[in-house]
């Protein structure tokens, strides 16, 4: 029986990826200005090994990046500049991020038909803690009983298991009572399936972004839209077969195309 709908913020119910890419330029540019270094392209390549490194670790503070960067360049960092740039820079993601249009008709169809709807986000790695964007949206943090930001009060970001188990908990919801709905690969979709979770992948049809090839079979959705009926189907597939909700990387069991018939598999487990 699903329970429990989690999901992820950013890219997921907010798109903020021209606000990212437009603070990502202005930070950029008032860094290698300052540096008043000659090579542009050695700077930005430094810069991106730099940024990847720090994201492959979930250190997502703007400040300790570019403190970095100025190491690699032999320089010492300007701390107050850094803080005002790290202000600008969230000011900049604010100003263009915007709601999904789908989001609040899914989310009201959503607490209308399951017990909870929980929300689990990577802190943003600011120097004032307890400052996620998602506060600037509270229509939209009003349908969430729990919101975790991972990454605050000792609790590890994503993709650490930590946090889907901390708002498990506090849901009062098992791991194979959960659906978790989220965009990036490593930190939604793994980190939430390793937590016992079914992971749903969003690829967002208006996000333009690369998204990793795998070899897994996920269910994938490209709209918020897709998610009700989806879960619909799953819901019906579990109370007609009594299976579990569990994640295999097979994906022809189910057929979920319009007016088709679940068929049930001899698995004690889902099969997507």
């Amino acid at each position: 029986m699903i329970k429990a709908i989690i999901f992820d913020f950013g890219q997921t119910l907010v798109d903020s990826s021209e606000g990212f890419r437009q603070a990502e330029m202005e930070s950029q540019a008032a860094i290698f200005q300052d540096l008043s270094i000659n090579d542009h392209d050695s700077f930005m390549n430094s810069y991106r090994r730099i940024r990847k490194a720090f994201h492959q670790e979930s250190n997502l503070s703007r400040v300790n990046i570019w403190k970095a960067v100025y190491q690699e360049f032999s320089r010492e960092a300007p701390l107050v500049e850094l803080l005002k740039w790290e202000l600008a820079y969230w000011q900049t993601v604010e100003r263009h991020t915007k709601v999904f249009p789908e989001v609040m008709d899914v989310l009201k169809t959503l607490s209308n038909s399951y017990e909870h709807l929980g929300l689990i986000t990577n802190t943003q790695g600011q120097t004032n803690t307890h400052a996620h964007r998602f506060n600037n949206y509270p229509s939209v943090a009003a349908f969430f009983s729990v919101m975790i930001v991972a990454g605050e009060d000792d609790v590890p970001p994503k993709p650490n298991t930590r946090s889907f188990i901390v708002c498990l908990e506090q849901l009062g919801v098992a791991p194979d009572e959960a659906i978790y709905i989220g965009d990036d690969w490593q930190n939604d979709v793994n980190g939430s399936r390793d937590a016992g979770l079914f992971p749903i992948w969003l690829k967002h049809q208006s996000v333009n972004r690369n998204y990793p090839e795998v070899k897994e079979d996920i269910p994938v959705i490209y709209t918020l839209n897709e998610l009700p009926p989806y879960l619909e189907k799953l819901q019906q597939k579990i109370q007609e077969c009594g299976v579990n909700l569990h994640l295999q990387p097979k994906t022809e069991d189910v057929n979920f195309e319009e007016d088709s018939k679940l068929e049930c598999t001899m698995s004690d487990d889902i099969l997507l």
